[in-house]
């Protein structure tokens, strides 16, 4: 008797299934399908071969985002220039240390503000970072004004043989998190190649509280085309540093928003 109700159950949810279907398709334009995000329209293309659906998940994804991207851009109504936000909600323990997410991302068209980089360093790698362009550099001294007060940049890079000597500013630099550690790729050799990402588009991202997280990706005022690379940079990124067991699964939650404007609730299920 269990097993002929059980049938039957698992038959009228089938008719369901098929009678929502329909009444969507009818409501629909032939070949889309209406996301919860937004109500946004996403094409779906027929898919082959694994190389076709990597293409083609990376078309959808381009797309949505441009769709949530004109969203954003109707309600950024404020008179300065407002920036573009991107939020995570990551689907991991909180709670567990091992499974914090912290790390960076290059975006490839910047941020579009000007960022200030420090570089303690010593030598012939503190000429090399002046040369790269570094709006602070020195050694001993630079640590002093560290402790002084002085936190007139927002990134810091530093060379290995610096890092004692930086130990002293540890406690001024850590809360900002700005102190440079090998984890984080702000201890490094070549100066010259950190230098220039940090300055032309190297974003750093932590896990908050509830496991979200934050980054700015852009202006509004860049294209529409460069600002959903950047997003779509910022979420490769920020997925890839999850631990292992969670990469493949999508995440809870993902929205985008101007600096003053609400926010765009994306379909986390496309990642």
């Amino acid at each position: 008797a269990r097993g002929r109700r059980s049938a039957c159950l698992i038959d009228m949810a089938l008719v369901a299934s098929r009678a929502l279907l329909a009444r969507i398709e009818r409501r629909c334009a032939p070949g889309t399908v209406r996301t919860a995000a937004c109500s946004l329209l996403i094409k779906m293309r027929p898919l082959s071969s694994r190389t076709q659906v990597a293409a083609d998940r990376d078309a959808v994804r381009r797309e949505h985002i441009s769709s949530a991207l004109a969203y954003v851009r109707a309600y950024a109504v404020r008179s300065f220039e407002e920036a573009l936000d991107v939020n995570v909600v990551l689907n991991v323990d909180v709670k567990r240390s091992d499974e914090r997410v912290r790390g960076q991302v290059f975006l490839p068209h910047g941020t579009g503000k000007t960022v200030r980089v420090a570089v303690f360093a010593r030598g012939a790698l503190a000429q090399e970072a002046v040369a790269a362009g570094a709006d602070v550099v020195g050694a001993e001294e630079l640590v002093a004004e560290v402790q002084n007060g002085r936190l007139d940049f927002e990134r810091c890079i530093a060379t290995p043989d610096m890092l004692p000597a930086l130990a002293k500013a540890a406690r001024i630099l850590g809360p900002k998190g700005l102190m440079p550690s090998p984890k984080r790729g702000s201890v490094v050799t070549d100066v010259s190649e950190a230098v220039k990402r940090a300055k032309g588009g190297q974003v750093e991202f932590r896990m908050q509280k509830q496991g979200v997280v934050s980054g700015g990706v852009g202006k509004l005022s860049f294209q529409p085309l460069l600002l959903s690379e950047n997003v779509l940079a910022f979420l490769d990124g920020v997925l890839e540093a999850r631990p292992i067991r969670f990469r493949g699964k999508p995440p809870l939650k993902i929205t985008v928003a101007s600096t003053m404007g609400p926010k765009v609730r994306l379909d986390h299920r496309l990642w």
